[in-house]
């Protein structure tokens, strides 16, 4: 089998050029959002895939109560956002329509259903598009059980690792793949530094540099080095190293994982170890995720669009507290503690009574009811 080393060499030489010319659009960028002056702020609102709609129309029901007199006033516009479906996005062959993405960029923040990522094939998912074309560099998920003293936030690195060209590898055909893992010194100081001055204006004194820097030695070695020279800038808070696989076993560790705080880690770990934390919270149902940037900002449930439960008919039974506490975050990200507050007192409230408790089966109460004795509360 004759093999041709040279287009494989071309192809890797077009994602480099692209990769710094990436690098170099980081450096210079100065756009930023200043949601204290805008005169009016656009909530984008997607419903997705599977569950997606159900358990938005929750969160949407909500917002537009909390939000009334914003909305009335026209400080406030939720607008829909059409076209983020499986079924359109395997009709366009795009992962996010060009119709939907400039729509999107027309909006602040976004709540966002899970949508459908095609199993093989060369389409990358929705969610990878969209936090590169709005460089939503930042994944922050909170996960707070208090009964068991845990208060944890992750700081992922959300555009880069081996999530930014995760669909542009290749295969030499009986021989071979390869994927490629990208770590900029630009995308980890603004990881970094965002989970430093987290924890400095929270009050927090520890903050777990997570990688596998110990195998990875030019990438997560890369991370690892310049998430300690941002530490040093913050006398006071301490920066720990750990390794991702000892890190995983060590939030199921009830001896020591009290002692963390804050968390800074590469993309695919953040992405795998997250899920372990919303386990421990009580199940991917119940964490909420932000995506932040400069100038732009997504929210979402963390979870996927659960096709086992549409295909039983338990759609309705779906869990939509994921999504509301992401909405949580998008209202103090916009600067509306005060409404983010009101729905936390609230959830905590529908809980602790007990009468609507959301099982995900047949046995418990729909997504529909949750959202009536929300709203009933607010």
């Amino acid at each position: 089998m004759s093999i041709n080393i040279e287009s494989y060499v071309s192809h890797f030489r077009a994602l480099l050029e692209a990769q710094l010319d990436r690098v170099e659009k980081m450096e210079n960028n100065a756009e930023r959002t200043d949601f204290a002056t805008k005169e009016k702020i656009v909530i984008g609102v997607i419903g997705g895939d599977g569950i997606g709609p159900i358990i938005v129309d929750e969160a949407r029901r909500v917002a537009s109560k909390l939000l009334a007199k914003e909305i009335e006033s026209g400080k406030i516009e939720i607008r829909e956002i059409e076209g983020l479906t499986i079924e359109n996005r395997l009709e366009k062959n795009q992962p996010v329509p060009t119709d939907v993405l400039a729509a999107i960029k027309e909006c602040d923040v976004l709540l966002k259903g899970p949508t459908t990522t095609p199993k093989g094939g060369t389409m990358e998912s929705a969610n990878v598009t969209l936090r590169r074309e709005l460089d939503l560099y930042a994944n922050v998920r909170p996960v707070c059980v208090p009964e068991k003293n845990i208060d944890w936030i992750f700081y992922r690195e959300n555009t880069e690792g081996e999530y930014v060209l995760g669909s542009k590898g290749f295969e030499i055909p009986d021989k071979l793949a390869f994927d490629f893992k990208v770590t900029t010194n630009a995308g980890t100081r603004r990881i970094a530094r965002a989970a430093f001055e987290y924890a400095k204006a929270n009050g927090k004194t520890n903050v777990s540099i997570v990688t596998k820097a110990n195998i990875m030695k030019k990438t997560d070695g890369k991370f690892s080095l310049i998430c300690n020279e941002i530490a040093s800038e913050y006398p006071g808070i301490t920066a720990e190293e750990w390794y991702i696989d000892i890190m995983a076993a060590n939030l199921v560790n009830e001896d020591i994982r009290s002692k963390f705080q804050v968390f800074v880690l590469p993309n695919l770990y953040g992405d795998i170890i997250t899920d372990e934390a919303a386990q421990i919270q009580g199940g991917v149902g119940t964490a909420g995720s932000a995506n932040i940037g400069d100038k732009y900002a997504m929210f979402e449930a963390i979870h996927g669009t659960a096709p086992r439960m549409i295909e039983e008919g338990l759609g309705d039974y779906a869990n939509p507290q994921s999504i509301l506490k992401a909405l949580a975050m998008l209202l103090r990200h916009i600067g509306m503690g005060d409404k983010a507050q009101i729905l936390d007192d609230a959830m905590a409230k529908v809980d602790a009574e007990g009468k609507v408790v959301v099982t995900g089966t047949k046995d418990g109460s729909t997504c529909r009811e949750y959202g009536d004795c929300l709203v009933s509360l607010i």
